[in-house]
């Protein structure tokens, strides 16, 4: 294939974090969620340098001849282009973040340094430092009996070159401790504020007093958290074969990644020469990997900031409520209901509360023998392991399979699986190199008749919180069909196998990617006919290389491709002769496009899917996924003309060009903001019908009283 078709997958992964924070930018979006955008800019390209450019670093190591498939660089080479991207989203980051604070200022809430102090506020702080901070702090001076400090990832440090005889030295203060507030408020002035680290760095002279301050600066490690080279380590020291020790390998895993190398650093303050050499040598970092920041090195402070900004309702986006789902009935069992027709739950816009109903009811229902569940990521607070744990107290058999793996919520994901077991759950931990990343519920009932199942599949995870952010789907569905093949993807998990032939659904790692390539086929044979043909997929990613390269085939062939991708795309639409049939376009906006939909042919022929499954090669050959079909017309037509709506967005959707870049389409009829319109629609379904009022006709049905002849206006009987 002409290597122009491809994009890659790390550089098209900056391409997204800058849509983020070209929302940080626009006027449109009220203040306070610029800030919000901001802040999430950084926290991505945080996690982007821990899990992969840490991936990338470990790979110069092992495999530095090793190629990426789609456009043949090096893991060394591939670092050099995100160094040098992430630098110019850094510098446009500091710019838009200076803009924001300026209109924040305007708005009655500052952010101040020791220039813009009153003599009175300078006399405070200094107060405030030596009584609340200092008894607090552990400096420590860099020599023989005293080494370089471990330094925690993102944490904030306090670094400063001493003057000593020979040469520089280096002194340390952690500014992140747990024990004083991030954001120091003024006496003089509520509404303005300084950021503990500003103050911590302007009074180290008084820490270091038997020293000359040469400089000074703060610093901010990101450490790698790539953990599939420490995976293997761990595992032969600790043995799987008991569910208990599996669990304790995870949580020797995460210990280990608190430690691993750092993999990017940010400075405040330039500092000397010699320092950085120094600083590059302890944390055995190459100077390329330190960052300069304008801006402070944490944003999460922005939040507090907004705390003080709620009474000005124009700032923030206008309250959005999940809305009760037009085909969920209060007086009627979920059970009942999904018996007679399958439901579609779409998140935000709809509430998550039904599926809770479902599964609370299926906790007391006599005629429940078993509920088996996969858990990815839950909330904190989880009203869904409230619901197993309840149901396995009274006598349900219930079988959750717990990824351990899932990057960053593996402690919280313990924990449960510790509080589930307790309760009498049977916990399982899934395959050997397989992450089971679908989202599966099934509800078996024996009833006199017969053995029936209900089968829960979605497209995101069991989260009450992300089910307020994150747009996914959610399908409750009583076919026996469905739920047999439900019924064999559990079981084989339960014996550690993988599971091989299914009609209904989809199942990675045996049969998603071949289920995809064999549809995209179809199309392709009936393209070649002169036929109507028609791909149309909304997903995360893609990066699957077999899938992209179909994908371009069918193009080829003439079948018309549609694509909504919201981060990487490796696929670059519109080049000629390869990719003219192909458009792909990019919302980022007020939620997170999350949902994965798949549409194959057009009309009554179409066959449509959902699925947790973006089209990534750990997706589709190294995780456990499920994609469902949607059997019910009314639902497969609900969901066809929210995928048409998201196609039409002008002003959240941004369309990706030949060479991979993004540009926002032109508003030339109407504004068409596709979540806000879905909103619009979820609160008009929900909305009570109008009463009519006793005795009374409404204006458009009235009718003028018949009269008998002669006697006026008096009516008919």
């Amino acid at each position: 294939m002409k290597k122009e078709c491809y994009s890659n997958r790390e550089l098209s992964w900056l391409k997204f974090n800058e849509r983020v924070l070209e929302e940080a930018a626009d006027v449109t979006v009220p203040l306070c969620e610029r800030l919000t955008f901001a802040s999430i800019f950084q926290s991505n390209l945080d996690e982007f340098f821990m899990v992969r450019v840490g991936s990338l670093h470990d790979q110069t190591l092992f495999s530095p001849n090793l190629r990426e498939n789609k456009t043949q660089m090096t893991a060394k080479e591939q670092i050099e282009a995100i160094l040098k991207e992430s630098r110019e989203l850094c510098a446009k980051k500091d710019v838009i973040y200076a803009q924001l604070m300026d209109e924040i200022q305007a708005q009655g809430v500052e952010l101040i340094n020791f220039a813009k102090l009153s003599e009175e506020d300078a006399v405070y702080l200094e107060e405030y430092f030596n009584t609340e901070i200092r008894p607090l702090i552990s400096p420590q001076v860099v020599g023989k009996r005293q080494p370089f400090p471990f330094l925690k990832n993102k944490e904030i440090y306090a670094i400063v070159e001493l003057e000593s005889k020979n040469s520089s030295k280096i002194g340390v203060i952690p500014c992140n401790n747990g024990l004083f507030n991030r954001l120091i408020q003024l006496k003089t002035e509520p509404n303005r504020f300084m950021l503990v680290e500003e103050l911590i760095l302007h009074f180290v002279p008084q820490v270091f007093d038997h020293y000359k301050i040469r400089s000074k600066s703060l610093l901010r490690l990101v450490r790698n958290a790539d953990l599939e080279a420490e995976e293997e380590s761990v595992f032969d020291e600790i043995s799987r074969e008991d569910e208990g020790d599996y669990r304790e390998a995870m949580a020797e895993l995460i210990k280990r990644r608190k430690k691993l190398c750092a993999i990017r650093a940010e400075l405040s303050r330039t500092l000397s020469a010699e320092i950085i050499e120094k600083l590059c040598e302890h944390l055995d970092l190459p100077e390329e990997q330190f960052f300069y920041s304008e801006a402070p090195l944490d944003l999460s402070f922005v939040f507090q900031l907004q705390d003080y900004l709620k009474t000005k309702p124009e700032l923030f986006y206008e309250k959005r409520v999940p809305q009760k789902s037009p085909l969920i009935k209060d007086d009627v069992s979920m059970i009942e209901q999904i018996v007679k027709k399958d439901i579609l739950l779409s998140y935000p816009y709809e509430s998550i509360q039904p599926f809770l109903r479902l599964l609370n009811e299926a906790g007391e229902d006599p005629e429940v023998v078993s509920i088996k569940m996969t858990l990815y990521r839950v909330a904190k607070y989880s009203k869904v392991i409230d619901a197993l744990i309840k149901a396995a107290e009274n006598g349900k058999e219930v079988v959750v399979l717990v990824e351990l793996r899932a990057r960053f919520d593996e402690e919280n994901n313990i924990e449960w699986s510790r509080r589930l077991e307790e309760a009498g759950c049977r916990i399982i931990y899934g395959l050997d190199g397989l992450k089971v990343h679908s989202k599966l519920c099934l509800i078996t009932r024996k009833t006199k008749k017969k053995i029936q199942y209900i089968t829960q599949i979605g497209t995101g995870n069991y989260n009450e919180k992300t089910s307020l952010l994150y747009t996914d789907y959610s399908l409750m569905t009583a076919s026996t069909d469905i739920g047999l093949e439900a019924l064999m993807v559990f079981n084989a998990l339960s014996l550690g196998q993988i599971c091989e032939l299914t009609e209904y659904l989809m199942v990675a790692p045996n049969g998603l990617q071949q289920g995809v390539i064999r549809m995209i086929d179809e199309e392709i044979k009936l393209a070649k006919k002169g036929e109507k043909a028609y791909v149309g997929v909304k997903l995360n990613s893609l990066t699957d290389k077999k899938i992209i390269e179909k994908l371009i085939e069918a193009s080829q062939a003439g079948v018309k491709i549609e694509m909504v991708i919201r981060g990487i795309c490796c696929l670059n639409p519109g080049i000629k002769g390869y990719t003219d049939n192909i458009t792909v376009l990019s919302i980022v906006g007020r939620f997170l496009e999350h949902a994965r939909i798949y549409i194959f042919g057009a009309g009554k022929r179409q066959k449509l899917y959902i699925s947790s499954a973006d089209f990534m090669t750990r997706n589709t050959t190294r995780r456990i996924e499920v994609a469902v079909p949607i059997l019910s017309e009314p639902l497969k037509r609900k969901i066809s003309q929210m995928f048409k709506d998201m196609l039409s967005d002008n002003v959240k959707g941004r369309l990706m060009k030949s060479d991979g870049t993004y540009v926002r389409r032109q508003i030339r009829k109407k504004k068409m903001n596709a979540q806000e319109y879905f909103y619009e629609q979820a609160y008009a379904a929900a909305k009570p019908p109008e009463k009519k009022s006793a005795g009374k006709q409404t204006a458009k049905k009235a009718v003028k009283p018949k009269t008998e002849k002669g006697k006026g206006e008096k009516p008919t009987k």
